[in-house]
């Protein structure tokens, strides 16, 4: 045979034999099932330096094998963001795909008439905040469930005022729910007593590694055992890492004391040292880890009873982060955790606020990527539609963007990141007028600007008791050379004055998009002992009357007009944790105002805005001593 025969035969083989494994791979793709399982893992306070694959500047001594080994296999995105700097706005956000501030659920604990933290202390109020997920919203479990998945929920909720609410996760689309709080129920009398045994009746009895029991994650694991046969979504949102910061296993603390170097103090409950140097809150990390790897274990180690010769992990989609940056702690009382080089934690709109882990892997997503690219919790709505194959609800529009071409075709590239109409995302934006830090923040691209309303720092705040400026104005990253460069993520060199423009434009952005929302913002109190400009021109309410469900109020002028009105109500009676909900008023002449109660209220507040920006509540609510809990139904107006 000449050699241009051997060539033939050898490129006719070659094409045969390369036919046969597109033919062997198409039918392996084909026969995978459409619906992938999705893994949503909410982890409580984790901060973006608590995870050792987050490693800059100074290593973690946490150790997260598990965590780090499942950004091995998928993206670890530096630059992703929370959609609020606190729990609950952040969770209803992921859920829902709605901004917090287009929600009106911008606070921590909401469902509240606005009142000052201190009613002659505080100069400002923050505004109304909704307390619950709403029940007829759509979210990603109602829009899984329409598809045939099982949808759980097991954890933290946080989501509904009250036990008798209706937004428990099963009144959203949840079929299933489980909330134990397992290993993160409160040690007593401190956190050096009640360690777990290895006693069969311990019900944190420590396991053959020495860790202990935790009923959460069991609940976590069994949901995945019960639905492996059909496409799952389970929404596994852990108590960990949050307060209280303790550790049940004597063994894992001990280890992060010698590996620490320190001392527990005289008192337990106390831990003043700077850094990652809390042994408790390093031994926790740690814990949720050790957790998450049994879970993750059971992935990869189970057969996938849709797909013959396939463990689950190989059709399921995992999305790990955390619901904001971690919680710093308290000064003087408890340091927990740090987060350098990013500025502040938890509750605040600095980095540290809201830059959060993210690792997202499953079929079709490059492993052991590294990404700068910009994204938020509020991607994942959209993106989980896409990667499920479902639909949303008609005339649905979500505030985050959809990833999943991001994450299948080139991880590291910003230009994948669209907005609805196809535009490049390079803005996101943060509204957070609740508890004593009022502010908002907005970054575009490598700039970052902080808003602040008027907020007066404590006396170990970045302000230190003076005010906060109006503005602040970060440059993070200079990305001109097409790559993110590190340059301010401290945000330690405020630019307003040296690039006033770019503060304008930053500025300028922020209230078109929170105009768009119709964001509500902080109010100045009018009760406040502090010399507020126009302070004695607010006006008062002079009489109420009520005709069935038809309410009129009078108002006596005092040298500002109102500008808008409404009630504060609730259908819950004189129960302690009952919701308060918000419904328009309208200002007519003769400084009137006139009100339609919706049905079943039972206590209502009229509160006016006057043209300075004052809030006035009526009637009048009384001022609060720290840790005392107020009925407001005590002082509202009854419906009898």
């Amino acid at each position: 045979m000449t050699a241009s025969k051997r060539y033939t035969v050898h490129a006719i083989a070659y094409f045969l034999l390369s036919l046969l494994v597109v033919s062997v791979t198409t039918a392996e793709e084909a026969a995978r099932p459409s619906q992938p399982n999705i893994l949503l893992i909410v982890v409580d306070d984790l901060g973006w330096q608590d995870v050792k694959c987050y490693d800059i500047d100074e290593p973690s001594p946490m150790e997260t094998p598990h965590m780090d080994d499942l950004a091995k296999q998928g993206v670890l995105f530096r630059q992703a963001y929370s959609p609020a700097p606190v729990c609950s706005p952040s969770r209803a956000a992921i859920l829902s795909g709605i901004h917090p501030a287009r929600a009106q659920h911008v606070g921590v604990a909401g469902g509240n008439p606005p009142r000052p933290h201190n009613l002659k202390g505080s100069r400002m109020i923050t505004p109304w905040d909704r307390g619950s997920l709403a029940p007829q919203l759509p979210n990603i479990a109602t829009a899984l469930r329409k598809e045939g998945y099982a949808t759980g929920h097991c954890g933290k909720w946080h989501l509904s005022m009250s036990k008798q609410g209706g937004s428990q996760p099963t009144d959203v689309g949840f079929d299933w729910s489980r909330e134990n709080h397992g290993v993160q129920n409160k040690m007593t009398p401190h956190r050096m007593t009640g360690f777990a045994t290895r006693a069969e009746d311990d019900p944190y009895r420590l396991d053959e590694n020495g860790f202990p029991r935790d009923q959460n994650n069991l609940d976590a694991l069994s949901f995945v055992r019960e639905n492996e046969d059909k496409p799952f979504f389970l929404y596994y949102a852990t108590f960990l890492v949050h307060t209280p910061i303790h550790m049940r296993s004597r063994e894992l603390l001990d280890k992060y004391v010698k590996k620490l170097g320190v001392e527990i103090p005289e008192n337990p409950q106390q831990w003043v040292q700077e850094g990652q140097s809390n042994p408790f809150y390093c031994a926790s990390v740690e814990q949720l880890d050790y957790y998450l790897g049994q879970l993750f274990s059971y992935l990869n180690k189970t057969d996938d009873p849709r797909w013959s010769g396939h463990k689950l992990s190989e059709n399921t989609y995992v999305i790990l982060t955390s619901d904001n940056g971690g919680m710093e702690g308290v000064p003087e009382v408890e340091k927990i955790a740090e987060n350098a080089p990013l500025d502040e934690g938890k509750i605040h709109l600095q980095e540290g606020g809201v830059r959060v882990p993210l690792i997202i892997k499953g079929p079709g997503v490059k492993a052991d990527t590294d990404s700068n690219v910009m994204v938020n919790g509020l991607d994942f709505y959209p993106t989980i539609l896409s990667l499920a194959g479902a639909s949303k609800a008609p005339n649905q529009k979500f505030d985050g963007c959809n990833l999943s071409t991001l994450l299948h075709k080139d991880p590291t590239d910003s230009n994948l990141v669209r907005d609805a109409d196809g535009n490049i995302r390079d803005t996101l934006m943060w509204h957070f007028p609740s508890s004593v830090w009022m502010e908002s923040s907005i970054r575009v691209g490598d700039y970052k600007l902080m808003r602040n309303y008027d907020h007066r720092g404590g006396p170990n705040s970045r302000w230190r008791g003076t005010l906060a400026p109006p503005l602040e104005l970060y440059r993070l990253y200079n990305t001109e050379s097409g790559e993110a460069v590190r340059v301010d993520i401290e945000e330690q060199n405020n630019l307003v004055e040296s690039m006033p423009e770019k503060a304008r434009e930053l500025d300028q952005r922020l209230t078109e998009m929170l105009t768009e929302m119709n964001a509500t913002y902080p109010a100045f109190n009018p009760y406040s002992a502090a010399k507020l400009p126009h302070k004695a021109k607010v006006p008062t309410v002079v009489s109420h009357k009520r005709d069935g469900q038809k309410v009129e109020f009078t108002y006596k002028e005092k040298g500002a007009s109102v500008k808008s009105a409404h009630l504060i109500y609730t259908t819950e009676g004189d129960y302690l944790r009952a919701e308060w909900l918000k419904h328009p008023a309208q200002l007519q002449p003769e400084h009137k105002i006139t009100a339609t109660l919706p049905p079943g209220t039972t206590h209502y507040f009229l509160y006016l805005l006057d043209e300075n920006n004052f809030l006035l509540n009526y009637p009048e609510l009384p001022n609060v001593v720290k840790g005392e809990k107020l009925n407001y139904s005590d002082t509202a107006l009854k419906v009898k």
